[in-house]
């Protein structure tokens, strides 16, 4: 299978709420970062996704302009959801960048506006406030404190 084809595949498996599939595409000291997650290692970045699957009930996934070679790669994806902690709708669209080895990613980065997202998440006080270092901070924590937790969780099935 090519690279292309394991990316569009990782990003269908999104799409079907598949994180065992997604987990499986990466290297054993692969690292993750994005706005909120900074900086994971393979084991959180597999728990990430477990975890925002279970928690987006309505989450949706599309993707396009995948791109991928022996070594790089890149993708646009967009999610839509219900950010659970105000009720409001979210669509985040995120440009995605890769790197392999062996055929397994070992670098992901995906980059997106904080500040929007902030803003379609929290309403008025994001889009008034989510460009401070203080909301980055707090959302930043917050999310690795409920990453933390759910790997601690017990693991079901």
């Amino acid at each position: 299978m090519c690279i292309r084809d394991s990316l569009h595949d990782f990003y269908g498996a999104f799409a079907a709420r598949d994180p065992g599939t997604m987990a499986a595409a990466y290297a054993d000291d692969a690292r993750f970062s994005d706005p909120v997650f900074p900086d994971l290692d393979a084991a959180q970045v597999r728990a990430m996704w477990r975890m925002l699957i279970a928690r987006g009930t309505d989450l949706s996934i599309t993707f396009r302009d995948v791109f991928a070679d022996e070594e790089v790669g890149r993708a646009h994806w967009e999610a839509t959801y219900t950010f659970t902690t105000t009720g409001r709708v979210v669509r985040n669209s995120i440009e995605a960048s890769f790197r392999f080895r062996d055929g397994r990613i070992v670098q992901h980065r995906d980059i997106f506006s904080l500040w929007h997202w902030a803003g379609m998440a929290l309403g008025p006080k994001g889009w008034l406030l989510g460009w401070t270092p203080m909301v980055r901070s707090k959302v930043r924590s917050t999310a690795a404190r409920q990453l933390a937790k759910s790997m601690a969780a017990p693991s079901k099935g």
